[in-house]
């Protein structure tokens, strides 16, 4: 377990920040303004609170996860098409991304490459989930973390980095590694993101430091088909490109995006998460569903940021369909994709 002092991780904080930079806060307004170099914020006893590590409930297990954070080459649109509009896509689409890779135990080899979004996540009530994060990035240079949404955890595992009030859990530097525990509550029941929340997580989620979890009812069986779809942009800022690109699941256009396939009687699944901070839709032609599982019948409905949406049903549809961002400039950009269902 990653352990360092609060003065170790503000100036290594510091260091990332820029050589030579004093410690910023925000005034009124929402305006930057410098501290006095050597000055330290006073702590709550709140702060020096002591936690357990959390237990499986009777009947629970231990969902244990290897994940390591490195950065990869990724091409948003590795076909060069947009499968949809029968078009060439006219722009470079590769840059340095940020990304988590699955490991098996003791993170003895890889079980996939890394990958946007990061490996899901899956537990039932009871259990807890425990997640051995290695900082494994050779480019970047910066500290990252891992939080987690809809799960409980103490301030150790927040994985969420707080200046000088930062836990070890909130600043993995390259090369260290930590150990998060999570509880599976009942009110835990559903799809979450998680994410980066370090000192640079604003561009280091946009470079694809993210993924899901899924947490069940004890016993309760997954649907047979089932995806997760991240709504996110890759911007300039983020990939030194020239154009912007809306993507699903780091993809972008039709083609590139993930392609889901089912069965004329097979129960689908499909949670729509937004991570940009934008608004998005998600929309599934030819298919309706209950709005929040016991709402009124919809087939477009709005994703904001860090928000899940989920659309279940019973196939009975064949046939290929579109799903995709009902706002337009995001659709044309990149953000959709099919869906492929087979008669029975």
């Amino acid at each position: 377990m990653l352990c360092l002092t609060a003065k170790s991780r503000a100036a290594s904080a510091a260091m990332q920040m820029g050589s030579g930079a004093h410690a910023m806060e925000m005034g009124s307004g929402g305006h930057a303004m410098q501290t006095a170099p050597g000055r330290r914020a006073v702590k709550d006893p709140v702060d020096s609170l002591k936690f357990g590590t959390p237990q499986p409930q009777p009947g629970g297990v231990v969902r244990e996860y290897w994940i390591a954070a490195r950065s990869v080459k990724w091409d948003i649109a590795p076909t060069g098409r947009d499968d949809w509009m029968k078009m060439p896509v006219p722009r470079s689409t590769k840059f340095r991304a940020f990304a988590y890779q699955l490991f098996s135990p003791g993170f003895a080899s890889p079980l996939a490459p890394p990958s946007i979004p990061g490996p899901t996540l899956e537990a039932e009530v009871g259990d807890v989930i425990v997640v051995h994060l290695r900082n494994a990035d050779k480019r970047f240079g910066q500290a990252i973390t891992m939080h987690p949404h809809g799960v409980r955890y103490t301030p150790d595992y927040d994985g969420s980095h707080l200046g000088d009030y930062t836990r070890a859990g909130g600043f993995i530097a390259p090369g260290e590694e930590f150990k998060y525990t999570w509880e599976c509550l009942p009110e835990s029941v559903g799809v979450w993101p998680y994410h980066d929340h370090g000192t640079n997580a604003t561009m280091n989620a946009g470079r694809g430091l993210f993924g899901a979890i899924i947490i069940r009812e004890k016993g309760q069986p997954a649907p047979d088909v089932e995806q997760v779809f991240f709504l996110h942009s890759f911007a300039p800022p983020v990939t030194g490109l020239r154009a912007n690109f809306e993507c699903i699941n780091g993809r972008a256009w039709a083609g590139n995006t993930p392609t889901l396939r089912a069965k004329v009687g097979q129960s689908v699944a499909m949670h729509a998460i937004g991570m940009d901070a934008f608004f998005h839709t998600f929309h599934v032609h030819g298919h309706r569903w209950q709005k929040d599982g016991n709402g009124p019948h919809v087939d477009c409905v709005t994703v904001g940021p860090g928000e899940t949406v989920s659309a279940r049903w019973t196939e009975d549809n064949p046939g290929r369909w579109l799903y995709h961002c009902h706002v337009f400039p995001h659709q044309d950009s990149g953000m959709a994709g099919w869906y492929l269902v087979d008669p029975s």
